[in-house]
């Protein structure tokens, strides 16, 4: 072989190694996604419409026009085989001429004890903001499995929000 040719592979090993090892692999593991290109499965669908011409990825996103403060239903997940490890809701969230906060909201229920929430405030957006990726956690101690989970969108406010690539993960507890 000859020495240019030599020089030219170990340099791209390298590189590659080099890419590779620079990101530490995601210990996320996917328990479900919504995709948001149609209607199918929402809790509620009053405010909500398919918009095909906004979009993160996929087809379509779903665009809530808000008038007054509201809380926006979107999905339930139903019983989870979860816990000990955090429960990471994620979303891909636009919005146009919004006055006042929008976030993400999880509501996790379980049985006997009720129903409690973790609310993305530190991560709300207002105004006009291009694709923003959002995540909140909700932290289960071993022996708490929710039975139910629901994934809402919160606005405090007035204007426009589309909702994309709406995930529910698991992370391990650090």
């Amino acid at each position: 072989m000859k020495p240019r040719v030599f020089s030219i592979l170990i340099a791209g090993l390298i590189s590659g190694l080099v890419v590779s090892c620079s990101k530490p692999p995601s210990k996320d593991l996917a328990i479900t996604k919504y995709p948001c290109d149609n209607l199918d499965g929402l809790v509620r669908v009053s405010e909500i419409e398919v918009d095909e011409a906004v979009k993160r990825e996929g087809n379509a996103s779903l665009k809530i026009v808000l008038t007054e403060p509201s809380v926006i239903p979107l999905y339930e997940t139903g019983d989870l085989d979860i816990e000990n490890a955090a429960l990471v809701y994620q979303a891909k969230l636009r919005t146009e001429d919004f006055a006042g906060r929008v976030y993400l909201e999880m509501w996790c229920h379980f049985e006997g004890k009720g129903e409690f929430f973790s609310r993305g405030l530190d991560s709300a957006l207002s105004g006009t903001n291009n694709w923003a990726s959002l995540e909140i956690s909700f932290f289960l101690k071993a022996g708490e499995n929710p039975d139910n989970v629901k994934l809402n969108i919160v606005g405090e406010g007035t204007g426009t929000v589309w909702v994309d690539d709406i995930r529910l993960v698991k992370r391990p507890l650090s």
